[in-house]
């Protein structure tokens, strides 16, 4: 720690954890040292050790568990916008093993809300498809959406549970998909919400909507509540 630096110690401090969980050094789920420990590695006061800690937790790297000590935190997930993106194939890039469980799945007759959002005649026909979507068993995303019956004839439940969307989309009904639109706002938490993705309600989540095209036909309306502490969203500017 360099005490004549313009920095202060906890953000030194900070800085030489961060680099640590980044380089893999300290791994998720890792035991931190205590705030004893970590004053005589660093030489520095239980006060600045306490600062560092509190602004470590609010930026997600750092997780507390009453009476058993502080932890490494699971990796926020940077998913890109500038390219279509499937949750399967995003997950296993970073070597995490993904999962979906299939909470509902029903038929139902397009509102006049959806069926102006899809460029659909009100009362067609819909799948209602409720999914929880998992890594590495830590619930990531519940999402629900509605796909045209008339499009995906005989759509089972159970191929959803075994194969992902897309990849049934592509091998089953030899649908291309050809673009998507997303629109992304913050929203509080509901207590449905809470429940499956295990967070407590209210707190912040990403409330992303999606329309899936193949050409000028809408094939898929999803929306899709993420965890706040679990993703983050990049767009490069050129």
């Amino acid at each position: 720690m360099q005490k004549d630096s313009r920095l202060p110690l906890y953000y030194q401090l900070m800085d030489s954890i961060v680099e640590k969980i980044d380089s893999g050094e300290l791994k998720e789920h890792d035991k931190l040292p205590s705030e004893r420990e970590l004053c005589e590695m660093y030489n520095v006061s239980r006060t600045t050790v306490r600062q560092a800690m509190q602004e470590l937790e609010k930026e997600h790297y750092i997780y507390k568990q009453h009476g058993k000590g502080t932890f490494v935190s699971a990796k926020t997930i940077d998913q890109s916008l500038v390219k279509f993106y499937s949750f399967t194939e995003e997950m296993k890039k970073i070597n995490k093993v993904p999962t979906t469980k299939v909470l509902a799945f029903e038929k139902v007759s397009s509102d006049a809300s959806l069926a102006k959002r899809m460029r659909l005649s009100e009362g067609e026909e819909l799948y209602k498809i409720t999914r929880l979507r998992l890594a590495d068993e830590v619930p990531m995303l519940y999402e629900i959406s509605y796909l045209p019956v008339a499009k995906f004839p005989d759509l089972k439940a159970e191929t959803l549970q075994k194969q992902p969307m897309y990849t049934i989309f592509r091998d089953l009904y030899h649908v291309q998909i050809t673009k998507a639109k997303e629109r992304f706002r913050s929203v509080p938490t509901l207590p449905k919400e809470a429940g499956f993705l295990q967070i407590q309600e209210g707190e912040p989540s990403l409330l992303i909507e999606r329309l899936t095209f193949e050409n000028d036909m809408v094939i898929e309306y999803t929306y899709t509540i993420a965890r706040g502490d679990k993703f983050t969203y990049s767009v490069e500017l050129t």
